[in-house]
């Protein structure tokens, strides 16, 4: 495994929509797994391969506190319901934080990395960090849809 570089605000890379997934091969495990170890030494709880400059529809998901670890490959919301606003931030965005519309939850359809389909539910964070992730697949930055922005001398580390 290696850690991989964030690609940051202002690299083209993270405004292009990404490719589906067609080969569950060893490349594609070796990128779930390089992305996985960046993220948890970046601190965070999701990261798309854009944000690692690979142009792939591939999420990893990982929230320790509620036992969270998904590997989302061509994932895909089929419904969704509710509504809230929360701030997020962003790996690729450091220092950026808002309060962003999300649904309160979600049904997301995956294939893991050997090409077996899935669904798995969120709720609140986990619908928060799903459409956040998925939205890096389409070139969408959460800064884009930001209702307020929250300054960073008012956010804890």
């Amino acid at each position: 495994m290696a850690i991989r570089n964030i690609v940051k605000e202002g690299d083209k890379v993270l405004t292009k929509k990404c490719h589906p997934v067609t080969k569950f091969d060893e490349r594609l495990s070796i990128l779930i797994d390089d992305m996985k170890e960046t993220l948890a030494l970046a601190n965070g709880i999701g990261l798309a391969a854009p944000q690692v400059g690979v142009l792939r529809r591939v999420v990893v998901i990982s929230i320790p506190e509620k036992e969270i670890d998904l590997e989302l490959v061509n994932p895909e919301i089929i419904e969704q319901d509710g509504l809230q606003e929360e701030m997020e931030g962003c790996l690729s965005c450091p220092h950026q934080w808002g309060i962003v519309q999300r649904p309160m939850t979600v049904t997301v359809k995956a294939f893991d990395r050997y090409g077996k389909e899935f669904t798995v539910k969120g709720e609140e964070l986990l619908a928060r960090c799903l459409c956040h992730e998925i939205d890096h697949l389409d070139g969408i930055l959460f800064n884009t849809k930001v209702i307020r922005v929250i300054p960073a001398s008012e956010v804890e580390d």
